[in-house]
């Protein structure tokens, strides 16, 4: 058996594996993707989503912002903050030149749903938070003779757009008479450019591949929405209320910049062994100040999204072997260090996934995968940041919770 035959097959379940774990820290999901480029094929096309089902309960919930009424008649444990989420991901790959290839795709790398709702004693913090985006990608390689293999250099852009919107109670005005549910909400999008580059070195005949491949943050210098208070009231100086209203407002944020180097090799015939580590720089979203666009009303008031993120950092390991010429496997053991730290519950993750690749035919290849994962515990409480209090309105606990994940994805080349 031919050195050439010892990762193909199997490196196709291994990059499956990376989709399911992407109960990540900070606001990831799908995260960035280009394993596609390498593909041997002069052209392939690949489809693949992954479900990711988090049950993360929160515990021991106590309100401590008495200034928006006291929540702490309301429910305080087995208080469910996770939402499932699909991850989609579509990539064409093309080869222009010998020694140029490119892919076009397009992913969803970040995004977040927690959705405790009203009944709930910190639902003064939180009663439902989502944020969803879009990436489309263009990434092209060029490829030299270098010793005994090939060194590629990489480069590519992307346009990515980033949207959500959080609701919370800002007063509980549960037994005035008042028809208004005493909910407050925040929309915010924005969109920007990104850019990546990169080098990879392979040696085919031992399915040796080395890539280091850095993705620049993508600034959101546009980001404006609205914030709507016109089913709650606000204090007046003095005494009194006001009924609120919905005015426009603007922010700014970073998506993050990223390094990961990926690694595999042939360490037998028709086995391997694979590994990554990637840095995600999170902590320069700390608290994201949103402010009105027209300050003259004073019920216009500023807000803040607060998440107090510390640098992601994801490591991960594995074994490959291919079966023979139709199925190959996979196995890995990923770890990813939480982006909370005393504030917010995205504790330490440890995530065992497998996945399998069957060649329907010569063309078109078929994989499943899945995986299964713990959520550390932990606990979240106020946090003062230059001078400001951050979380002031709740704090929880958390025990170790666990989550699933399950992803296919076919691919057709020629």
């Amino acid at each position: 058996m031919g050195k050439k035959t010892i990762g193909r097959g199997a490196m196709a379940a291994m990059a499956l594996l990376a989709a399911t774990s992407a109960q990540a820290g900070g606001l990831e999901r799908g995260g960035y993707n280009i394993d596609l480029l390498f593909d041997p094929s002069d052209y392939a096309t690949e489809a693949a989503t992954t479900y990711v089902a988090p049950q993360r309960e929160l515990d021991n919930v106590v309100d401590i912002n008495p200034l928006n009424g006291d929540l702490n008649g309301r429910p305080n444990n087995g208080i469910d903050d996770s939402e499932g989420y699909w991850i989609p991901r579509v990539g064409v790959k093309a080869r222009i030149f010998d020694d140029v290839d490119c892919i076009a795709d397009y992913s969803q790398p970040w995004g977040a749903h927690t959705n405790p709702g009203a009944n709930w004693a910190g639902a003064n913090d939180n009663m439902e938070t989502k944020i969803e985006s879009d990436n489309y990608a263009a990434t092209c390689s060029y490829k030299f003779d270098v010793g005994q293999g090939q060194l590629r250099l990489i480069g590519g852009a992307f346009y990515q757009e980033v949207g959500g919107f959080k609701e919370r109670l800002t007063a509980d005005l549960s037994g005035t008479g008042l028809p208004l549910s005493g909910v407050g909400r925040l929309d915010l999008e924005g969109s920007g450019w990104g850019w990546r580059t990169g080098v990879a070195y392979e040696i085919p005949d031992y399915a040796l591949r080395v890539s280091l491949v850095y993705n620049s943050a993508v600034d959101l210098d546009n980001l404006d929405g609205t914030i709507d208070l016109r089913n709650s009231v606000l204090p007046v100086p003095g005494g009194g209320f006001i009924p609120g209203t919905k005015y426009n407002v603007e922010s700014f944020a970073s998506m993050p910049d990223s390094l990961e180097l990926k690694f595999q090799t042939g360490v037998a015939p028709d086995w391997l062994v694979f590994g990554s580590v990637k840095w995600t720089d999170w902590s320069q979203l700390q608290i994201i100040k949103v402010t009105a666009k027209d300050t003259t009303d004073p019920r216009n008031v500023p807000t803040s999204l607060d998440l107090l993120y510390r640098d992601g950092w994801t490591v991960t390991g594995g074994v490959g072997h291919k079966f023979n010429d139709k199925v190959s496997g996979a196995v890995s053991l990923t770890w990813d260090r939480g982006t909370s730290h005393g504030y917010g519950s995205q504790t330490d993750t440890w995530t065992l996934g497998s996945g399998v690749s069957y060649n329907v035919s010569e063309n078109v290849e078929l994989r499943l995968a899945g995986a299964v994962g713990l959520l550390t515990s932990g606990s979240s409480r106020p946090q003062v940041v230059d001078g400001q209090t951050v979380g002031g309105n709740a704090q929880y606990d958390f025990g170790t919770d666990f989550f699933s994940a399950i992803s296919t994805s076919l691919k057709v080349k020629f």
